[in-house]
């Protein structure tokens, strides 16, 4: 059985400029097929817009408000939203308020999936 805390994961910067702690990932579990991290963004800041060739990404927001635009399509974002970005769409999440998500990708989220144009 694989248990991990989320207050035992030390944040890191992802590529795109959000802050992640992972929670269960290819570095600390016996992962295969999928990753799960917190993300935070603080008020006003924004990920640069990216996308993924292979992983296909769920952002879950657990607090604060945020303007998420996925294939030039915008909407405001907030607690208890989940967004589904497939694999190759362009995205980019910008926060109205401080942002708390979590954060799924399948395959598991790699530095070396992300791209920007």
């Amino acid at each position: 059985m694989t248990i991990q805390n989320l207050s035992d994961q030390s944040p890191f910067t992802t590529r795109d400029g959000s802050t992640i702690r992972s929670i269960l990932d290819r570095t600390n579990a016996p992962v295969r097929a999928q990753s799960l991290a917190e993300a935070t963004l603080p008020a006003d800041a924004s990920t640069q817009r990216h996308y993924h060739k292979v992983s296909e990404e769920f952002y879950f927001l657990l607090e604060g408000r945020g303007e998420m635009e996925l294939d030039g399509e915008t909407r405001v974002v907030g607690p208890g939203d989940a967004v589904l970005i497939p694999a190759r769409a362009w995205h980019t999440l910008t926060a109205l308020s401080p942002l708390r998500m979590l954060c799924c990708c399948a395959p598991p989220y790699s530095h070396d999936d992300t791209y920007f144009a």
